[in-house]
């Protein structure tokens, strides 16, 4: 299978190329393609080095599936092109996701949406995949009426740049600076671009793309995103209220049996998700889960993801996965 990745010398680019090694994605010919000033340069894949080309080169080689993480800009151009010559898109940015025609999938959600005919599928941003994963086994037995959430993100969430600016900070040297802030000993609520509304548009995009993956749009949401000094890995305070009474213990347990979750809850051992060791593992971590005593049907949580992994690479190479498993991809 040949298997294109658009982006491939970027953060989550990389991150992909660990994933498909671990996963043991079906590759027999890697295509990596990156802007020119890297074509010709190489990468590591499975030991060998095989060559970055052009994105325009990528397409001529027809391959089955093309993941991207390149930025919405790209993507806009792009992945209609691999489209037309009969490549499966699977893309990471921004770009495709709120198009009501384009698929937005986190496979242990909402799989069932996908078809052979799908040439475009949107991968949701890191913070909603890690929320929603957490929220469906809720929804499909106590139904969600409301929820109010509070993001911790990781300056990964950013880009390379954010990372270099908390390090430098860190080391009392001068750098470019991601932030209209110090990152290192700081934390702002200010994530993506203020609209008129006085959300930011992250905060928007917990609203929106959970609702479509969901596939609820009564659902009220109220989104606040924080950017935190952390290298890897989103937190994520979360209160939801049921249209539907429900029991503590069963919902603790519906999460515990849920595919993609690990439920970390035992506050007397001081064991509860946190983002130092979510780094590195695919599972959406949940803890701290406790009945809302100020308002009725209603519960508290504590959800942890690998932002980089389960919030971008995998959950891209999980969905190609699921499209080689119905053998769609060819």
């Amino acid at each position: 299978m040949k298997v294109a990745l658009v982006g491939a010398t970027g953060l989550v680019g990389k991150v992909m190329l660990r994933v498909l090694e671990e996963r043991n994605f079906p590759v027999t010919e890697l295509i990596p393609a990156a802007s020119e000033k890297s074509v010709g340069k190489t990468i590591k894949f499975k030991g060998k080095d095989v060559a970055i080309v052009s994105v325009a080169e990528a397409v001529k080689r027809k391959p089955a599936v093309a993941i991207f993480s390149a930025g919405s800009s790209a993507s806009k151009e792009w992945a209609p092109k691999f489209a037309e010559v009969g490549t499966t898109v699977v893309d990471n940015s921004s770009c495709w996701r709120m198009y009501p025609e384009i698929p937005l999938v986190v496979p242990e959600v909402n799989a069932n949406v996908l078809t052979p005919r799908n040439k475009i599928i949107a991968n949701p941003n890191c913070s909603t995949i890690q929320l929603v994963v957490a929220l469906n086994p809720l929804h499909l037995k106590y139904k969600i009426k409301r929820i109010v959430v509070s993001t911790y993100q990781s300056v990964t969430g950013t880009g390379v740049k954010a990372v270099n600016q908390l390090y430098a900070e860190r080391q009392g040297v001068q750098a470019d600076m991601a932030y209209p802030h110090p990152i290192d000993l700081n934390c702002f609520p200010h994530g993506g671009t203020f609209l008129e509304n006085g959300y930011t548009t992250e905060e928007q995009k917990l609203v929106d793309e959970t609702r479509k993956i969901i596939g609820d749009q009564n659902i009220m949401v109220s989104a606040t995103v924080v950017r935190i000094p952390v290298v890897g890995g989103h937190s994520e305070s979360v209160n939801v209220e049921f249209e539907n009474e429900y029991d503590l213990a069963e919902a603790v347990e519906l999460l515990r049996n849920s595919a993609g979750i690990t439920v970390q809850d035992n506050p007397a051992e001081n064991h509860y998700p946190m983002p130092r060791y979510s780094e590195g593992k695919d599972d959406v971590f949940v803890g701290r889960i406790r009945r809302d005593i100020s308002q009725p049907k209603s519960i508290n949580f504590w959800v942890v993801s690998d932002n980089l992994r389960k919030g971008a690479a995998t959950n891209a190479i999980q969905i190609a996965e699921f499209l080689n498993s119905k053998g769609w991809l060819q």
